[in-house]
């Protein structure tokens, strides 16, 4: 349901209210309005948050933002949503407070959310941030596994943008291996995903990453 369908029938629940006197009508309203407020949080986060990767500047909306929105859908009941919001607010912490323990359990919440959900989306993202977090602590293999199911996620969704970032992440955990040419072949799978996709900012996290571990176009 769109945004404005949903002020149209909260104005239309509001009519039955007080012209009709069907009292329920008001809960129902409620939750419609407790829906968009809930959507509108949650994309207006994700806009502070692209900002600040942009900017590099800290904008304390964003947390207040996306734990609105989780509060919103837990209320409602609504298990995709309050997944995909949960893991917002461990990419807060872990993306812009660089408290990656404080993101754990947001991480680690929103992907049995989302599992239960079958969003595979969000199961991907949480995969990802915490291979994130498993590598940043040392534990290679465990950050292996999750970088790949994650990326296997994506390529089922067909998420080439996301892919590539994977990838990317994996060719550091093989190039912190010694497995240089893997990493290097990882790489070159990277930017032919980015280059479908017409993602340039991925194909620079590319180019910066060939430069990073010493690898060449040509590996």
């Amino acid at each position: 349901m769109t945004a404005d369908t949903r002020i149209e029938q909260a104005q239309l629940l509001y009519e039955r209210a007080v012209f009709g006197g069907d009292s329920d009508a008001l809960a129902t309203a409620d939750r419609e309005l407790d829906t968009l407020e809930a959507d509108l949080a949650l994309a207006r986060g994700r806009i502070v948050h692209a900002r600040f990767l942009v900017e590099r500047a800290e904008d304390a909306r964003e947390l207040e933002l996306f734990e609105r929105a989780a509060r919103l859908y837990g209320e409602l009941g609504d298990v995709r949503g309050e997944g995909e919001a949960l893991f917002w607010v461990g990419a807060f912490h872990q993306v812009v407070r660089d408290d990656t323990e404080s993101a754990l359990p947001a991480f680690a919440r929103s992907l049995d959310l989302a599992t239960r959900a079958d969003d595979r989306l969000t199961m991907s993202y949480a995969l990802r941030h915490l291979g994130i977090a498993d590598h940043m602590a040392g534990r290679l293999d465990a950050a292996r596994d999750r970088l790949e199911e994650s990326t296997r996620l994506r390529r089922e969704l067909g998420f080439l943008p996301g892919v590539a970032a994977n990838l990317i992440g994996l060719a550091h955990l093989a190039a912190q291996t010694d497995r240089r040419e893997e990493a290097a072949e990882l790489l070159r799978e990277a930017a032919d995903a980015a280059g479908k996709a017409g993602a340039e900012g991925v194909l620079r996290w590319v180019a910066e990453a060939r430069e990073h571990l010493g690898l060449s176009d040509g590996g």
